[in-house]
């Protein structure tokens, strides 16, 4: 009986210190009260060309960076949840407002022209001898796969 006791103690006790201890999501990143916010945006148009090549950009800024930062960029469509990683681009974080582009190749026709999902972030490899991830912004969108305009042709107007 007496083990019984002591674990259902130590339980009780394990129980109060985590009621006691900051959530998770309590935890806080860089103090942005007197700077600009860490964004990172998607432009509404994506490039799909008829090799597969997949082109995403958008904007980005983050601070305090003292690790390799980086934007990835993943895309999704239609029902699927599955989502394929298109490229990635060395960030500079120093607050300003930046502009990324993620290319990659995709099998042919995995990708059509239309609505499509993508997810970006800005990440950073913070090393204390083993490098891990700190996301300083995070943003999923929706935009438009469209194929690129022919090199010396001018848009349709209607």
């Amino acid at each position: 009986m007496r083990f019984h006791q002591a674990v259902g103690s130590a339980t009780v006790t394990a129980a109060l210190l985590l009621l006691a201890a900051p959530s998770a999501g309590a935890v806080s990143g860089p103090d942005h009260s007197s700077g600009p916010a860490e964004t990172v945006t998607v432009d509404p148009t994506g490039s799909l060309a008829a090799d597969g090549t997949v082109t995403l950009s958008g904007t980005y800024r983050c601070t305090g960076g003292t690790g390799r930062s980086f934007v990835s960029s993943s895309l999704s469509q239609g029902e699927s949840k599955v989502r394929k990683g298109v490229g990635g681009t060395q960030a500079v974080c120093d607050g300003a407002e930046h502009r990324w582009t993620n290319t990659d190749r995709t099998d042919p026709g995995r990708f059509e022209p239309g609505a499509a999902t993508v997810e970006a972030s800005v990440m950073e490899l913070r090393s204390g001898g083993l490098p891990l991830p700190m996301f300083h912004a995070a943003t999923e969108q929706a935009v438009t796969l469209a194929a690129p305009e022919p090199a010396g042709t001018a848009p349709a107007v209607r």
